[in-house]
């Protein structure tokens, strides 16, 4: 079987957009709200760490290696209350660390110098949601092109031939039902988490910077709400174009919000 072009180029497009998204996002807004790089390296850092590493191995036992829980959670709506409250909780714990860090950096500084507005949010929402981006979509994006590339070219059973039978005929299943309309799927998805991360971001350093107690219980129910779609179609229980309808319908209605909110807030250029 045969990966169609056009499937190939949608996949390649669209992984391509992806990837420079959070960098053309942070060049525009660099100047206009004075992003800082350090920001953005500690979304990174807190996304590595508390996302990729600490809720994967909570994942990885709660839902393998316990026994008990393992049993409890494949009933589907407990499969979704538990994904979307590990998600919120792991996440936003350690954004909060990470924003109460960034602002002890920044009042550090001289009044003259430091950034009172929504900059610090902004590059830190960059870091963090194009973390996501690149180590949960393009990375893998990428494996599956080249996947695809190694398919039309009749060299994928050796290039996997270290995979057992049943995995390596799975690979070649999900290859053959790839479509470009799928491309453009994981182009929206994508998107809409960068989205969400940044207003995430914005929500959460308003909150520290006020010193307000409440912003970090809301800020994991607004994640796990998030969240609830996506874990309502892996458990089977909604179909895909639905929670596509919802992230897209969120995504532009967050953004909408933060262009309002940040443009009145953006401290004068240099």
């Amino acid at each position: 079987m045969v990966v169609a072009p056009l499937t190939l180029t949608s996949l390649a497009l669209a992984t391509l957009l992806v990837a420079v998204l959070p960098f053309l996002i942070y060049r525009r807004l660099r100047l206009p709200f004075a992003l800082n790089h350090r920001d953005a390296i500690a979304g990174i850092a807190v996304f590595a760490l508390f996302a990729m590493v600490i809720e994967r191995a909570l994942n990885d036992y709660v839902l393998h290696r316990n026994e008990a829980t393992a049993t409890f959670l494949s009933h589907p709506l407990a499969f979704v209350v538990y994904g979307a409250l590990a998600a919120g909780i792991c996440e936003e714990v350690g954004r909060f660390i990470g924003l109460r860090l960034v602002l002890k950096r920044t009042a550090a500084k001289s009044a003259a110098t430091a950034n009172t507005g929504d900059g610090s949010a902004l590059a830190y929402g960059l870091g963090h949601g194009g973390a996501e981006a690149w180590l949960v979509g393009v990375m893998v994006q990428v494996q599956w092109i080249l996947f695809a590339i190694f398919e039309n070219r009749g060299e994928l059973d050796g290039f996997l031939s270290n995979l057992p039978t049943g995995s390596v005929m799975r690979i070649h299943l999900i290859l053959a039902s790839l479509t470009p309309q799928m491309a453009g799927i994981f182009a929206l998805e994508r998107v809409a988490a960068l989205v969400f991360q940044i207003g995430l971001s914005v929500l959460m350093w308003r909150g520290v910077r006020a010193g307000w107690r409440g912003i970090l219980p809301l800020a994991i129910a607004l994640h796990a709400l998030v969240d609830v779609p996506a874990a309502l179609f892996q458990a089977q229980l909604v179909p895909l174009a639905a929670v596509d309808g919802v992230y897209a319908l969120g995504a532009v209605i967050v953004a909408g919000l933060l262009f309002r909110v940040c443009r009145r807030a953006a401290p004068a250029a240099a």
